[in-house]
């Protein structure tokens, strides 16, 4: 029998290299940002102890006591003090996390969907619409943040839910502004136009080509806008015009509190510390998410 020919061996032909996708590479750059990752890391924590506050607080918030009013800090059984009332401070400084968190998130959440909305309407529909919307957009636009949310507060009355509504109203213009621009700039894009000259429609266009490429700039300046909402929220508690009492929240713990400053200055301070903390982590880590995503705004 005739031996088989052995045939001829190659060297494997080396797979190339799969690149990273867009994701990968924006969670790449914010492990490498020191400065985002602890501000993401205090904003976690921040919201865990607001959350599991029924678990975390040592003592009752609303329990008052005469004899323990004002108490300092690294009173036994009391380790941040108590207030004007005698509640316990860390206890009422958990409970009022939950408040502040949903009085910046929630508005910004509300503004985000409806702003966002009419920005990406305006701005691929463009003409009469896009006046309309961005005319009105300017009309709030033109007044103060903090003014607006005041007046718009006094109007609505106090209240959770009032004040919720006043700074969606105030938060609307500017998403809408960054929305309507953004789109305008994609929509003149040729993928746009190839994809309208296949015989695409609106809808399809603005859920499949659109939308992929605005929902970033969109969500990255909505996040540098939490830490305007808690800080206004926080303001109109303190004016009274948004938690009521005996509610636990920190700015207007802030407001009860400021007639201890002479007393207990560094109890009083704390609430303010927090709102201070909180919106400072937020902005940072706006700025290293906006930095990772390669936004400009």
């Amino acid at each position: 029998m005739e031996a088989t020919a052995a045939k001829p061996s190659f060297p494997a032909k080396p797979k190339a290299a799969r690149s990273p996708g867009y994701w990968t590479m924006v969670g790449r750059r914010l492990r490498r940002d020191p400065v985002t990752m602890a501000c993401l890391a205090l904003l976690l924590a921040i919201v865990l102890s607001a959350v599991f506050a029924d678990l975390l607080a040592p003592a009752d918030p609303y329990k008052t006591s005469m004899i323990r009013r004002l108490k300092p800090i690294g009173t036994p059984n009391h380790p941040l003090g108590t207030d004007e009332l005698g509640r316990d401070m860390l206890s009422r400084l958990l409970y009022g996390g939950r408040m502040s968190l949903v009085m910046g998130i929630t508005p910004v959440l509300n503004a985000l969907a409806i702003g966002g909305l009419l920005g990406i309407v305006a701005g691929f529909f463009g003409g009469r619409l896009n006046m309309a919307i961005m005319r009105t957009m300017d009309v709030l636009y033109a007044f103060p943040s903090v003014l607006l949310a005041v007046a718009i507060s006094g109007a609505l009355g106090s209240g959770l839910t009032n004040a919720i509504v006043a700074l969606t109203i105030v938060f609307i213009p500017p998403l809408a502004r960054i929305a309507e621009t953004v789109t305008t700039q994609v929509r003149g894009l040729d993928f746009v136009d190839a994809a309208r000259a296949s015989g695409a429609g609106s809808l399809t266009i603005i859920r499949v080509h659109l939308l992929p490429n605005v929902l970033g700039p969109i969500f990255v300046y909505a996040s540098s806008l939490i830490s305007v909402s808690i800080i206004l929220a926080s303001g109109l508690s303190f004016l009274g015009l948004g938690v009521e009492p005996p509610q636990a929240e920190w700015g207007l713990m802030l407001n009860t509190l400021r007639q201890a400053i002479y007393v207990q200055p560094w109890v009083a301070v704390l609430p303010g510390a927090l709102i201070f903390l909180t919106s400072i982590c937020c902005n940072l880590a706006s700025d290293g998410l906006r930095t990772a995503m390669e936004v400009k705004l």
